[in-house]
């Protein structure tokens, strides 16, 4: 009897850590946002230049959260943008680049921005563009 207890210990333990790592991935939450063209300094945008959708990607690893586009495949964002974020429970900030796109890869940044609630700003590297702004909690 004392056998059987420790292998049902044994395999429920095995078992939890093995499952442990697919709940943590199927927690990944998107949080949109948008950054506006402004072309010729006109903050109200136009017909031509319509607003970009980007999106974070948190929950799929601690401390980390991915900026990419909210189109199908992850496309919509920015290519060779400015990443900058803050983490405001802690204080820590940093900067990234989104990818360029090529290859067939969409744009994105992944960030080690650490645990708590962090401002992230997607700012172009061309044109006139109001940055695209938003804050969440990165788990």
């Amino acid at each position: 009897m004392n056998l059987v207890r420790r292998l049902a210990i044994c395999s429920s333990v095995v078992i939890g850590s093995a499952l442990a790592p697919v709940a943590a991935a199927s927690a990944a939450v998107t949080v949109p946002f948008q950054i506006d063209p402004a072309p010729y300094g006109n903050p109200n945008g136009s017909f031509d230049a319509p607003a970009v959708r980007c999106v974070a990607v948190v929950g799929e690893q601690a401390g980390t959260l991915r900026i990419t586009g909210g189109k199908e495949g992850r496309w919509g964002c920015l290519l060779s943008s400015e990443v900058r974020w803050l983490n405001l429970s802690t204080g820590t900030s940093g900067t990234a680049r989104l990818s360029d796109g090529l290859h067939g890869y969409p744009a994105e940044a992944t960030l080690q921005t650490g645990t708590g609630q962090i401002a992230v700003a997607v700012l172009s590297t061309a044109g006139t563009i109001t940055p695209g702004v938003a804050t969440f909690f990165v788990p």
